[in-house]
């Protein structure tokens, strides 16, 4: 079988190790407090760790669906590929329900397989040989699209920014490096002084517990503020830039992210302040033409009335929990992918940065 071991990258945080068959998670419900990694070893124990937020963040989760589609194809026993195509194609769908909003889940899963659909006649181990080098690659790619993104961001940045950043999409967020804090990365690395103002993002407090996790760990200074305050130090002209990734991407540019980031783009278009949105090209969805059909999963009440095992509301209150919103194209100053950054009208650029990556 293949080894894959941690690339010291982004200070050495990435959320995933694979090594001899087994995946191993950074629990990112833990940190910053704790760093406990969990090891899986079937598609079941993936599609759990997707869905219950041990492992989040849009290209990461398609890094754990890859390498869960991995463990459902070795796992099946069928030696005809009529068989084994069907049980691959049904254990595939337990991985896509876990999380609907993030595109790269669902192109995780198809380049998987696509994979085993465009070589019918191969022998069913050379499938499981071939897909576990595909969840490597996908993992490894990751980093390499990343490192790009930033180059391409970086000279958005002036020497002195101070950025906004909402949730985390870092090094935790993907195969390492990161994409909205990739660009601070490389903005760094260019010799830019840089610094982060991080909103810590209710409920899950990503931006709190991870982002400046990882930007303390970076030695890049960052600065803790409460969600409802970035229309405050906007005003006082504290912020110069906000960059935020994006969990899907539609033809025309609305972008759907974290819960909040809508809140964020209204309050910097108001005070002239751009906003930019990084993300790999896998997150597009040229299949919708508007963010108004981006599916929005909505959680559980839980996550809003308590913080660990801390009530927070009164018990029976009635809870929305939506976790993502769609920001629309007109607040987005520009999209940075690893190809390129677009800007103005994105659906004719959108649409030739990802025939790019073809």
């Amino acid at each position: 079988m293949a080894t894959c071991n941690v690339i010291p990258d982004a200070g050495g945080i990435r959320p995933y190790r694979y090594r001899d068959g087994v995946l191993q998670l950074l629990d990112q419900r833990l940190l910053p407090t704790e760093e406990t990694w969990l090891e899986y070893r079937d598609y079941q124990g993936v599609a759990e760790a997707i869905r219950t937020m041990v492992v989040r963040g849009a290209p990461a989760i398609g890094i754990a669906a890859a390498f869960g589609a991995w463990f459902a194809a070795r796992d099946i026993p069928a030696e005809t590929f009529d068989g084994f195509w069907t049980e691959f194609e049904r254990r595939c769908a337990v991985l896509a329900a876990t999380r609907p909003t993030a595109i790269n889940l669902c192109w995780a899963l198809e380049r998987m397989k696509s994979l085993v659909r465009a070589n019918p006649l191969q022998p069913v181990m050379n499938h499981k040989i071939a897909l576990e080098y595909e969840a490597l690659a996908i993992a490894e790619e990751d980093l390499r699209i990343n490192r790009a993104m930033g180059r391409h961001g970086e000279a958005l940045l002036g020497d002195g920014a101070r950025v906004l950043t909402h949730c985390n999409a870092g090094a935790l967020a993907t195969g390492g490096y990161g994409t909205a804090l990739g660009v601070i990365r490389a903005a760094v690395a260019a010799g830019k002084t840089i610094s982060v103002y991080a909103d810590e993002t209710r409920p899950w407090l990503q931006g709190a517990r991870l982002t400046a996790w990882e930007l303390q760990r970076d030695g890049i200074p960052v600065t803790l503020i409460c969600d409802n305050m970035a229309g405050y130090l906007m005003s006082k002209g504290e912020i110069d830039a906000v960059i935020v990734g994006a969990d899907r991407i539609a033809a025309n540019g609305d972008t759907a992210n974290k819960i909040g980031t809508y809140s964020v783009a209204v309050l910097a278009k108001e005070h002239g302040i751009p906003f930019f949105v990084a993300a790999p090209i896998s997150t597009i969805d040229l299949s919708l033409a508007d963010g108004s059909l981006i599916p929005i999963e909505e959680r559980g009440d839980r996550e809003v009335t308590h913080c660990g095992d801390r009530q927070l509301a009164p018990e029976g209150v009635a809870v929305r929990n939506p976790a993502f919103d769609v920001t629309p194209a007109r607040l987005i100053t520009a999209i940075i992918t690893e190809h390129g950054v677009a800007g103005g009208d994105y659906l004719p650029r959108l649409r030739e940065l990802v025939a790019k990556g073809r």
